[in-house]
């Protein structure tokens, strides 16, 4: 989240990757790095230090070029909090700057030593998932080796997965997501396999400015390595948010 008072100390500091600084040559040195952006870029947008109306301005983008960002989701409950308007500038911004995006069914296609990796991305926090999104993964899955979806969904500070979580993962797996990478709980949840395929029911906080409590200060970033379609590696590393908006690598999980 680019936003709020991220964005504000970011100016404050005339830095506009300083969200990354301390994160941003680990995601780098990976091939390719998948997250999601949870404020749209719009112009004009306000400096603040509250609320729960989200923007940032398109200079904070630079953070994520510096840290080697290759495709964000769109899909979660704050994109639309400018409207179609701030949908439309953040997709310029993203464009602009080589970052491909997905959810609203747009899938995106990555090659990487000949091995095809798709991602998708979305918002089952907003909605209930419909049989046309499990047929959107299936097709996904039918073009690529390797389907990472990326999901906006459960409760929030909650250390464990609920229920529709668990219901629904069960089902996007079925369909053909080799990965599922979830947000919004705003707490690094538990991680299951189902298949034998990894779902990361919520990743928790990577740029924020949440600073009242240990847990929403927390965050995981996750390395899988594949050779072709088979996953053979998978390190979890810890980051935690101790300026605003700022994580830092502390450890293996």
């Amino acid at each position: 989240m680019l936003g709020r008072s991220v964005m504000t100390k970011s100016f404050a500091l005339n830095n506009y990757a300083y969200p990354f600084l301390k994160i941003g040559s680990f995601l780098k040195s990976a091939n390719l790095v998948f997250v999601n952006l949870e404020a749209p870029f719009f112009t004009p947008c306000p400096k603040k230090y509250s609320g729960m109306v989200f923007c940032t301005d398109p200079k904070m983008v630079q953070g994520l070029v510096d840290a080697g960002v290759d495709v964000v989701t769109l899909e979660n409950n704050h994109i639309l909090n400018y409207g179609q308007e701030g949908l439309r500038q953040t997709k310029v911004v993203l464009s602009q700057n080589q970052i491909n995006w997905v959810g609203f069914g747009e899938m995106t296609i990555k090659t990487i030593n000949g091995t095809k990796f798709g991602f998708l991305g979305f918002d089952f926090l907003s909605k209930k998932p419909t049989e046309k999104d499990y047929e959107i993964i299936k097709k996904g899955k039918s073009l690529v080796d390797v389907l990472i979806v990326g999901i906006h969904w459960g409760g929030e500070y909650q250390a464990k997965a609920g229920s529709y979580q668990r219901e629904i993962a069960k089902k996007v797996v079925a369909a053909g997501a080799d990965v599922i990478a979830g947000h919004h709980p705003h707490w690094v949840q538990d991680v299951e396999y189902i298949l034998g395929k990894p779902v990361f029911y919520s990743l928790g906080n990577l740029v924020f400015d949440q600073m009242w409590s240990e847990n929403t200060k927390k965050g995981l970033l996750v390395t899988l390595t594949y050779e072709g379609s088979k996953l053979v590696k998978e390190n979890q590393t810890r980051v935690y948010i101790s300026e605003i908006g700022q994580p830092q690598l502390v450890g293996s999980k």
